[in-house]
């Protein structure tokens, strides 16, 4: 399925007709019980003053799982040139918004954002896509992505903010240069742990200056291809695409597993 059929699918699921997402069904305190409530409404149904309950509201719905989905970006003072940042910025307001619209009984995406630059630091804490509030990235100094491996490691062992019911994660990791902090061991403890080293994982180089074999041991997998973007509308169709994968994941019968849509399916591809 290509970008465009599958913002349709989203746009018609979204918005058509009888479509309901998956709630929780909340019964008002103090009052009767759902089964009392219903068997109330019944008896109004057969004096003719109300409808009968759906099955929605007859009964509790259990939440979906989180599926986290984890961006370390590269805001390094390097990715202020050639429009980077503003692309990258796009591309994952682009994100957010598709994993907002998502509608899965059993999976809803989760989203955090941590940037390496001046420091390491949690731009954006893990919610649900629908409650992210973007704060658009800014890009300055170097490229501590060694910093960046503990805390995304330490974001997804955090059973508080991670919960054990929770699906695998996704790990996408997006860097124009060469990290300028100590790297291995701190993605060694990454790929070692118990659930981030689990992660599904995506990796994007951008520009000729970006590393590689650094992008190609986080993905630790010699089948798995590292992207390369040398023009802005390539870093936004690298993020379709892990939208697209992501996506299709959280629908399927199951999430745990990867789903790995190939690039070139997307329907205006430019290969990187």
């Amino acid at each position: 399925m290509g970008w465009a059929s599958y913002q349709e699918d989203i746009e018609s699921r979204l918005f058509g007709a009888g479509h309901m997402k998956t709630t929780v069904a909340c019964w008002p305190q103090p009052g009767p019980r759902p089964a009392a409530v219903h068997k109330q409404q019944k008896g109004q149904v057969a004096r003719g003053k109300t409808e009968p309950m759906s099955k929605l509201q007859e009964f509790t719905v259990a939440s979906a799982r989180p599926l986290p989905v984890v961006v370390l970006a590269d805001v390094s003072g390097s990715m202020a040139a050639e429009g980077k940042i503003e692309a990258l910025n796009t591309a994952l307001g682009e994100m957010i918004a598709a994993f907002a619209q998502e509608d899965s009984a059993q999976a809803e995406i989760h989203v955090a954002v941590i940037t390496f630059g001046a420091e390491a630091r949690m731009h954006q804490g893990l919610v649900a896509a629908g409650q992210v509030q973007w704060q658009p990235l800014r890009a300055t100094g170097r490229t501590p992505m060694g910093a960046a491996f503990d805390l995304a490691r330490d974001l997804i062992e955090d059973r508080d903010r991670v919960p054990g019911r929770a699906y695998s994660p996704a790990i996408v990791l997006v860097s124009d240069g060469q990290p300028t902090d100590a790297w291995q061991e701190p993605l060694q403890r990454l790929l070692g742990s118990e659930r981030a080293g689990k992660a599904q994982r995506f990796a994007l180089g951008i520009g000729a200056d970006a590393d590689r074999d650094m992008l190609a041991a986080f993905l630790a997998d010699p089948e798995a291809r590292v992207l390369e973007a040398h023009e802005s509308r390539q870093i936004r169709n690298f993020f379709r695409w892990v939208t697209m994968s992501v996506s299709q994941r959280s629908r399927s019968a199951t999430p745990n597993r990867s789903v790995m849509i190939s690039p070139e399916d997307l329907d205006d591809f430019d290969d990187f």
